[in-house]
């Protein structure tokens, strides 16, 4: 296939070595001439340390090349294209203007593909004489190793090309989901259940960014935790993409978009391009570090509760050789799961200062998780750290909130994943799948939810919605009735 692509940037780039590296012509052009004989040069270059990685032979690295062709005019005619991606500056005029111009001098034929990571493709061919041959193919960076592209066809879409642009794209080793032409599409969309739970636990004072994300990574298991990655990505950027989706679905309150972020941009703290951001990335900047554990490891403790959760707790301090008994000095521990320690404390009559809650989440990982209440005494919250951490782990202690940090995060995940199934935006299994290839979670969010057990789901997101009385935390219809009907959380309601 000859397949032209229009913006020699960094996305360009990349397309264009995913595109050579299958076997594909590749015409290369931008508005900037000089651009393209630097990315051909580049993109080459990749190639060869392809090659020198072993992840192609050296013989393909060079006829990869060879396939790269300059074109010095973005809207040259042609009889042989068969499809264009554009990935040019993200401007609905820009990209509107390009495609009218490529529509009156390429034959009907040939697919007009935008590579836009927010715009809607519908509104972008409602400027041309025939939307119907206009797609969305939407690549991530670095192309040739984040292998998820996000395939949207717009309402007046031909209904031919998303399947054989699908087709096209998982020849390559590529996976290829398709998704509504919705705010944010699939990726974005569904990536914004982890920074909107974070700030909300930010703005709460729950904890610091530094322990928010010890927590995402320690207990759940993420690569990078929520201010880490924001950190990296740039605040701006992040802060943009979540006020657009927030305002693209009418204001969701799941969505809901922190008062945070807009004085930090306003003051420059993007993150690592900036220098500063949650973290200081100054040369001087000392490492962050938690507070070292200096409590009594030997204080007694008490687990409140009989259930399975009060049962893992005391099995995990056993092992650790903690001193199990009542007494009136020992530090009390109440799992808890979608409440708070001080409705445990209220309902039943447990020990104000001495009481502390922990995530059950948090048990057998790396790092343990307590909830300490305004009344909870700072002795026994370092006593607390220094018995968990007899088994070798690390302790969080965080300011008591309706299913702490982590059950938070993770609830808020897989609502957000339920609602863009609940909504036909995709379909579950490509939700799962492009979540676990774009944004690197362990898991895909509706496989998560599973794992935890719907009927446990449902009953945190019940918890967090009825003891805070916020409608960002009402349970989706998704969850509710497949609990309800004994199915799985990843089941389509389209399967037969």
């Amino acid at each position: 296939m000859r397949i032209r692509i229009i913006g020699a940037g960094v996305m360009g780039r990349g397309i264009a070595q995913w595109a050579a590296t299958a076997g594909h012509t590749v015409e290369l052009a931008d508005a900037h001439k000089e651009a393209v004989g630097d990315a051909i040069a580049f993109v080459t270059d990749m190639l060869a340390r392809a090659a020198g990685k072993h992840r192609i032979t050296s013989e393909d690295a060079k006829a990869a090349a060879q396939r790269l062709i300059p074109l010095d005019d973005p809207a040259a005619a042609s009889q042989d294209v068969e499809l264009v991606i554009e990935a040019v500056l993200e401007d609905l005029d820009v990209k509107a203007e390009l495609f009218q111009q490529l529509e009156r001098i390429l034959p009907a034929r040939t697919v007009l593909a935008t590579n836009t990571s927010s715009l809607p493709v519908t509104q972008i061919g409602a400027r041309l004489s025939d939307p119907s041959r206009l797609v969305g193919l939407h690549f991530f960076n670095p192309v040739p190793l984040m292998k998820i592209v996000e395939v949207i066809p717009g309402e007046l879409t031909r209904p031919d090309i998303p399947p054989a642009l699908v087709k096209l794209v998982q020849e390559t080793g590529h996976r290829a989901v398709t998704v509504a032409d919705t705010p944010g599409f699939l990726i974005n969309h569904a990536g914004r259940g982890l920074a909107t739970e974070a700030f909300a636990l930010l703005e709460e004072s729950v904890a610091d960014p530094l322990g928010i994300d010890q927590i995402a990574r320690d207990v759940l298991g993420l690569r990078m935790g929520p201010f880490e990655l924001m950190d990296l990505t740039g605040l701006d950027v992040s802060a943009a993409v979540i006020d657009s989706i927030w305002r693209g679905f009418r204001y969701s309150d799941r969505l809901r978009a922190s008062y945070l972020t807009p004085n930090r941009v306003a003051a420059g703290l993007y993150g690592r391009k900036t220098g500063r951001g949650f973290y200081s990335y100054a040369p001087d900047a000392a490492p962050s570090a938690e507070e070292p554990i200096t409590g009594d490891a030997d204080r007694p403790v008490q687990v409140a509760g009989d259930g399975p959760d009060a049962h893992a707790l005391r099995r995990a301090l056993t092992q650790a050789g903690a001193n199990l008994s009542a007494s009136d000095q020992a530090i009390v521990l109440v799992p808890t799961w979608g409440t708070t320690v001080a409705a445990a404390v209220f309902a039943d009559g447990l020990p104000t200062r001495r009481t502390l809650g922990i995530d059950p989440l948090s048990l057998d990982t790396p790092r343990r998780v307590l909830a300490a209440t305004p009344a909870t005494d700072p002795d026994v919250v370092h006593d607390a750290r220094a018995v968990l951490a007899r088994s070798g782990t690390s302790a969080s202690v965080v300011r008591d909130t309706a299913g702490s940090v982590a059950q938070r995060l993770l609830s808020s995940i897989v609502s957000v994943a339920a609602s863009i199934a609940e909504h036909s935006i995709a379909a579950p299994e490509d939700i799962d799948a492009a979540v676990t290839v774009g944004l690197g979670y362990p898991h895909g969010p509706l496989a998560w939810g599973e794992l935890i057990g719907g009927r446990r789901l449902l009953s945190l997101q019940e918890g967090l919605h009825r003891t805070t009385g916020d409608p960002r935390y009402r349970p989706t219809r998704w969850v509710t009735e497949r609990v309800q009907l004994g199915l799985p959380l990843t089941f389509d309601h389209t399967e037969k």
